[in-house]
């Protein structure tokens, strides 16, 4: 269950026991003549149910923290730990199968930049449908244009389909849209790690800028140089659990764990 509050406590963000399961296998579909053979058959009634149970896949497994205003707090694991998807929890985007989350302020999330575009459309029309899709007016687009123009460097290709970009100009102009507000909330997985180095460093000083201007951060990224620069608290997932919550000191525990 996600629940999103309009009055602000000392949290920001409250997660609470949450979980999060995927079924892995195939649905084979149904039949009259397959429905009365389980009907009657104990022995297929019982390989169904332990194939269900075998396809079950846990992402999450009683995950709980809580961020307070202000506060950056990074998430490290492996890949497949389950980071990319408690952030899409958190954002809203997918409802865990048990336990609640609890969200007091507006929320911008940079989770798959450029997903909500149309490739046969051009950037300049990409900017108002991917505004569009995060809430943003159309009055409130023109106004921001030039803004989001000017920071993606793009102004030389917004005539030009964006299915015609290469992967760093599309997350440019994303990142570009994005950030055009100042979130209460914002939810970065890895966006700091796309384009060229200058724009990595031209997103990591806006998203510095922001995290000064008082927003509340959750941030994935597989740089525990970045995770220490950036975070006040360290969330280390492991196989869907949490290992340890804390300090810098994390990062650390972490390396010693990989054997890196």
């Amino acid at each position: 269950m996600s629940e999103v509050n309009n009055a602000s406590p000392g949290n920001m963000i409250e997660v609470e026991d949450v979980s999060m399961m995927f079924n892995l296998g195939i649905d084979k579909g149904f039949s009259l003549k397959q429905g009365f053979v389980d009907l009657f058959s104990a022995k297929k009634r019982r390989q169904k149910k332990e194939d269900r149970e075998k396809n079950k896949f846990w992402a999450l497994k009683h995950v709980s923290f809580s961020v307070k205003k202000g506060e950056v707090v990074g998430f490290i694991g492996a890949n497949g730990a389950g980071k990319s998807t408690m952030l899409k929890i958190v954002a809203g985007v997918m409802k865990p199968t048990e336990g609640k989350v609890r969200t007091y302020g507006n929320i911008c999330p940079m989770i798959e930049l450029g997903a909500g575009f149309d490739p046969q459309l051009t950037a300049r029309e990409n900017i108002y449908l991917n505004g569009a899709i995060m809430g943003y007016t159309e009055e409130f687009i023109d106004s921001k244009f030039d803004e989001i123009v000017e920071f993606s460097e793009l102004r030389d290709f917004l005539e030009v389909p964006v299915q015609n970009f290469s992967s760093g100009m599309t997350a440019r102009l994303a990142f570009s849209v994005a950030t055009v507000v100042d979130p209460e909330i914002l939810i970065v997985d890895e966006i700091l790690s796309v384009g060229d180095i200058a724009f990595q460093s031209k997103s990591e000083k806006k998203m510095m800028e922001m995290i000064n201007g008082g927003t509340t951060v959750l941030f994935v990224s597989h740089s525990l140089g970045q995770i220490k620069k950036l975070c006040d608290k360290i969330v280390w997932i492991e196989r869907g659990e949490v290992r340890k919550s804390g300090g810098k000191e994390v990062c650390d525990d972490y390396l010693t764990y990989m054997n890196l």
